[in-house]
């Protein structure tokens, strides 16, 4: 539960520095409410995608042996 809770808190920051940022940077609420509600969608399929790559990197590594210590 306090996970579901922390990942909600977050994506509400997130939206809302997304909202703040283009507000400041376009002075036009409409824009800065459409980027703040499209930025974090096309986001998570981003990570998603990043998430992917390094899955497949990490698969491609050969297992390593453990070190002895001598």
């Amino acid at each position: 539960m306090k996970l579901a809770l922390k990942t909600g808190s977050y994506s509400l920051m997130h939206l809302i520095v997304a909202i703040a940022v283009t507000y400041a940077i376009t002075s036009d609420w409409r824009a800065a409410l459409a980027v703040g509600l499209i930025e974090p969608a096309v986001q998570t399929v981003a990570f998603l995608i990043h998430d992917r790559v390094w899955a497949r990197i990490e698969a491609r590594k050969p297992p390593t042996a453990p070190s002895s210590a001598a």
